[in-house]
């Protein structure tokens, strides 16, 4: 059953890209439909539970999906296991309005420079597939900087001394330091370290209507008490329905792109109910992730064979310390100093990564994933261990540059299916080597600084290879690039082979930066939709 109402542009998963291309066409006078498998979410059906979440799921969590969305991954050994979305192995996915933004911690980084000239500057690698962006930081800045104010980001753009200057600064004023945040800057400086407040999509004083974070210890892996968190569902999605231009769907499952002659006039989708219904439009959009978007492309019947490939994400990695004062204050949302010494121009290492302070670490999570060796798991004794130690405990983390591999990539399974019938994503192949030797290098530094800040005992280990590649911050599956034998879409993102199909999410990314990379999924976005209007 056809839509009877016709659109200029249709979009496929209303998260990060998805909704800042919604506002943006619409302001341009386009009628949207975005397209959304997950729901609204709210404060007080997702709640506090910190065993129900985004960050730690022993009992499912809270902001989906569902076990209708499974998915099958292939261990680098050659197994393979059906894994549903809170289960490890499934790459840390929610599905709601706003995608992963209500949820999300926020940390609103621009990528470093370097980060879009990887080959140039450090040559490519044997196995991987590293290369160079067809567009650099000067084309993506204006960019980054209208996502800044439009979506809210505290901050200090003074400080951000490892990037060309800023334009403006950010609209906000930094979070306030925590204690682990004192105690660390102390601990940068003894090295000699520079070090910054973390720039945050977060309220740190009344902004766009709504009011200042309370910091509360409820903040990355939950949704806002206060909606002081600001993603795609608080301020560009709900922009875009404003104007009256953008009809959104819930509950809806994109089953297949409709292509005619290299042009896309449409999608088919499942609804709530479970009918099969088809949008039609003169411009697709796709921006369901770096795994679903290749998934619906390899679904619809595309033959690049780059489609899939490169899957990258983020591997973590940090260590975490024992002082003999208590360091924990509890004060939300945790995070609020980094280095970005170690992003770029580490002796024989390629790339590198930011690190800085934890988010808030709920007891339950600690005890679950922060132990040191030796300490014990149950009864009376893990009861006292945790209440003597837990407040005197301080984690430093950060992700690395993560070298893609053509080998780690997402395919169709070729028998599990979803339940409307739908082949399911497979997700195979390692993380590169590389990867392995620059989480090593950044494991060490975390450990250093942690040490000057007076930790007297530290624990927690560098993953070791071979994992599979995706983590968190999926990425690159659909690359960006001017050949389409290398690539899947064109520096417009825009597929190559067709007229009118565009990519508005993280699959894109030729590289994945070393930083957190929400702000360049929107920055891009932005920037598609904004040639799209152009040409359209």
């Amino acid at each position: 059953m056809s839509n009877p109402k016709r659109y200029d542009v249709v979009i496929v998963g209303a998260g990060a890209g998805g909704g800042v291309a919604a506002q943006v066409l619409t302001a341009a006078g386009k009628r949207v439909l975005l397209l959304e498998r997950g729901r609204w979410l709210t404060f007080a059906e997702t709640g506090r539970d910190p065993l129900r979440n985004q960050r730690m799921s022993l009992y499912g969590h809270n902001a989906g999906p569902g076990a209708d969305h499974p998915r099958v991954v292939e261990a680098p050994n050659g197994q393979t296991r059906v894994v549903l979305p809170w289960q490890d192995g499934y790459q840390a996915n929610a599905a709601a309005v706003g995608g992963g933004t209500p949820v999300y911690g926020g940390q609103a980084w621009r990528f470093h420079p370097k980060d879009f000239k990887m080959a140039t500057t450090y040559s490519v690698p044997a196995g991987s597939s590293l290369a160079d962006w067809p567009i650099g930081y000067d084309d993506l800045a204006p960019y980054y900087e209208a996502v800044e104010h439009a979506l809210g980001v505290c901050g200090d753009a003074g400080a951000m001394t490892h990037l060309p200057p800023y334009r403006r600064d950010y609209p906000m004023p930094p979070q306030p330091l925590t204690r682990p945040g004192t105690i660390h800057r102390r601990g940068a400086a003894a090295l000699g370290w520079p070090t910054l407040p973390v720039p945050l999509a977060i309220n740190s004083v009344p902004f766009d209507g709504r009011p200042a974070c309370i910091r509360c210890q409820h903040c990355v892996g939950f949704v806002c008490p206060v909606d002081a968190k600001n993603g795609a569902h608080n301020t560009f999605i709900t922009r875009a329905i404003a104007s009256g231009r953008c009809d959104l769907i819930t509950n809806a499952m994109v089953e297949r792109v409709l292509m005619h002659d290299g042009h896309a006039v449409g999608v088919s989708y499942f609804d709530a109910g479970d009918r099969r219904r088809v949008a039609e439009a003169e411009v697709v959009v796709l921006a369901a992730g770096a795994v679903e978007t290749a998934r619906l492309l390899l679904h619809s019947g595309f033959t690049n064979d780059n489609i899939g490939r490169n899957l990258q994400g983020h591997v973590y990695v940090g260590a975490v310390g024992l002082f003999e004062e208590e360091v924990y204050d509890g004060l939300g949302p945790g995070v609020t100093t980094a280095t970005t010494r170690w992003s770029h121009d580490n002796d024989g290492i390629i790339g590198g990564g930011m690190l800085a302070d934890d988010f808030i670490v709920l007891p339950a999570i600690f005890w679950k994933r922060y132990l040191p060796p030796g300490a014990p798991r149950w009864g009376l004794t893990a009861k006292h261990w945790m209440r003597d130690h837990y407040r005197r405990c301080s984690e430093i983390k950060g992700p690395i540059q993560d070298i893609p591999s053509p080998n780690a990539r997402v395919t169709l399974d070729p028998s599990v299916k979803d339940r409307w019938g739908i082949p399911v994503a497979r997700l195979s192949g390692a993380t590169h080597p590389e990867s392995i030797r620059t989480a090593q290098f950044l494991h060490a530094k975390a450990v250093e600084w942690l040490k000057a800040s007076g930790a007297v005992e530290i624990w927690g280990e560098p993953p070791q290879a071979p994992f599979l590649s995706g983590g968190q911050h999926q990425a690159g599956t659909c690359r960006m690039g001017d050949d389409p034998r290398t690539s899947v879409v064109d520096p417009h993102c825009r597929v190559h082979g067709t007229d009118n199909l565009y990519i508005a999410d993280g699959s894109v990314h030729v590289t994945n930066g070393g930083f957190n990379p929400f702000l360049t999924i929107m920055a891009l976005a932005y920037r598609t939709a904004e040639g799209i209007t152009q040409r359209w």
